[in-house]
């Protein structure tokens, strides 16, 4: 029996597939796509506004709009967004690359962090004998693009805003980490073989994660150099997973019993209704306010006034991005006590 989190078939589509359907996209992409800093807008809303930014408000439905769980975490919920703006502005007040560089580290640690927390879900039937491989595996995944990032300048992509990572150029260190990343693939690879053999079956579900997530954060980050691919593979291996999990664990229910209220059709409708309403509703904001940089998407909003001033920006900025804040802090703990794992 595999260790899936709910079945094959929901497993494979929603949290192991993304990734390598990300792949097989940008394997179709024009050559310009994978190595410039060209973004479509139609590409820039389907990414960032329809997924990514929809599956920081999918977080609502495990925390805020869940009232045994709030009840339960109440000054948790309530701390974290109040802590998280106040060191915003702190921040923000040293200056805006300050601020976004907080942020862009902290959003890397969540990214992180949830490939882990899928190994650990995927990996809970094990005996734990390779647990610390695993362990080591899947943040080697992860952190030896970064790690490629922070050591080659001139990438056609970044996190937030530009200069929001510490970038050298060092091009030992780059051998160096990538030496010591191929023998761990293949130490990991091995410890599969053996134990295959030896027990005459493997874990799909956790090597399906660890090769997903190798192969999307390396071509995204090394081996291609362009804004479409890297967010593409980003925001897909990542955005969809979640929500699939939030859905799973934390569907949106009615109070009333009706047959029409418990429809898994007209649930699902509520569910992208509102994190995809709030995503449009804050990048409407930030649009406006901050950014004007879509304008065609976000008419209505170009009526407010452009916010220039840098104390006004100090309070605005890490308003608008408040969402993200705590959503990046809260899924340290919301995963815990229920699952055993912090993503």
């Amino acid at each position: 029996m595999q260790p899936w989190i709910r079945s094959p078939r929901y497993d494979g589509v929603f949290i192991l597939m993304p990734p390598f359907i990300a792949l097989l996209i940008v394997a179709l992409l024009p050559d310009r796509y994978r190595t410039t800093t060209d973004m479509p807008v139609v590409s820039w809303f389907l990414l960032v506004v329809l997924i990514d930014v929809a599956h920081v408000y999918s977080t609502l439905f495990r925390t805020y709009f869940d009232r045994a769980r709030f009840r339960r975490q109440r000054w948790l919920f309530v701390g974290v967004p109040v802590i998280c703006y106040l060191i915003g502005v702190g921040l923000h007040s040293l200056g805006a690359g300050v601020f976004w560089r907080a942020l862009a580290y902290l959003a890397v640690f969540h990214f992180v962090r949830q490939q882990y927390g899928f190994l650990r879900l995927y990996a809970r039937t094990e005996s734990g004998r390779f647990a610390w491989l695993d362990a080591i595996t899947i943040y080697a995944a992860t952190l030896y693009p970064l790690l490629i990032w922070h050591l080659t300048p001139d990438r056609n992509f970044n996190w937030f805003t530009d200069g929001d990572f510490w970038q050298i150029d060092w091009p030992l260190g780059r051998a160096v980490a990538t030496l010591l990343y191929v023998g761990l693939l293949g130490l990991y690879l091995a410890k599969e073989l053996v134990t295959g053999f030896r027990y005459g079956t493997v874990n799909l579900p956790r090597n399906l994660l660890v090769l997903g997530t190798a192969l999307s954060w390396y071509v995204g980050i090394v081996y291609l150099n362009g804004d479409l691919a890297f967010t593409l593979l980003n925001v897909v291996s990542h955005g969809i997973p979640y929500l699939a999990l939030i859905w799973l664990t934390n569907p949106p229910r009615f109070r009333r019993r009706s047959a029409l209220a418990q429809r898994v059709w007209l649930r699902l409708v509520l569910f992208l209704g509102v994190v995809i309403g709030l995503a449009y509703l804050e990048e409407g904001f930030w649009d406006g306010l901050v950014w004007r940089e879509h304008g065609a998407v976000f008419g209505s909003f170009q009526a407010l006034p452009t916010v220039q001033s840098d104390w006004l920006l100090a309070l605005l900025v890490p308003l608008l991005a408040l969402p993200q804040a705590t959503h990046y802090v809260l899924d340290g703990f919301i995963w815990r006590r229920d699952t055993g794992t912090a993503t």
